[in-house]
C-alpha cells in the first residue's frame, strides 16, 4: 500500500476498481478522507490508498518519461533527461541506483517506483517529472 503522504499531484500510479487496473495521473488529493483522484484514459476517478498501486521503475517506465539510454562499458546503464542522470549497475537491475543533478548526488536512494522517482526528481530539479505531451 502507498502512504498518502508520499503522493503528490502529478504522480503516476495505478488505481484498482472492480478488479480492473487503471493507470493515471494524480490530479487532486483529499487529505480528510485519504483519497486520490486519478485522471485515466477514460475520466477522473477517486481511489482510496488501499486501491492504489505503484508503477514499478524499469526501463520502459524511464523511456516513457523521455529518458535517453546509454550503455556503459562496465555493463552499467545510464539514463538521462537534460542534466539529470540515473545509473543502474547493469541492464534491467533497478535494485541499486544512483542519481545526480548538478552537484546533488544521491547514492542508493529508496526509489523502486515511478512516483518515488518523480518525487526525488522534483526535489532535485525543482520541476515535476512528467511524460512529454504527444
Amino acid at each position: 500500500m502507498i502512504k498518502f503522504n508520499d503522493i503528490k499531484i502529478g504522480d503516476y500510479m495505478m488505481g484498482e476498481f472492480e478488479g480492473k487496473m487503471w493507470e493515471g495521473e494524480v490530479t487532486r488529493l483529499n487529505g480528510d478522507e485519504k483519497q486520490v483522484c486519478l485522471l485515466t484514459s477514460v475520466q477522473e476517478f477517486w481511489f482510496s490508498t488501499d486501491h492504489l498501486h505503484p508503477i514499478p521503475l524499469d526501463e520502459n517506465a524511464l523511456l516513457s518519461l523521455s529518458f535517453s539510454k546509454q550503455d556503459g562499458e562496465d555493463g552499467s546503464v545510464k539514463y538521462s533527461k537534460g542534466a539529470f542522470r540515473l545509473v543502474t549497475p547493469k541492464a534491467g537491475d533497478f535494485s541499486s541506483i544512483e542519481m545526480w543533478y548538478r552537484e546533488d548526488r544521491r547514492h542508493h536512494p529508496n526509489v523502486h517506483y515511478v512516483h518515488q522517482l518523480q518525487n526525488q526528481y522534483s526535489d532535485m530539479v525543482k520541476i515535476h517529472l512528467t511524460r512529454d505531451p504527444m
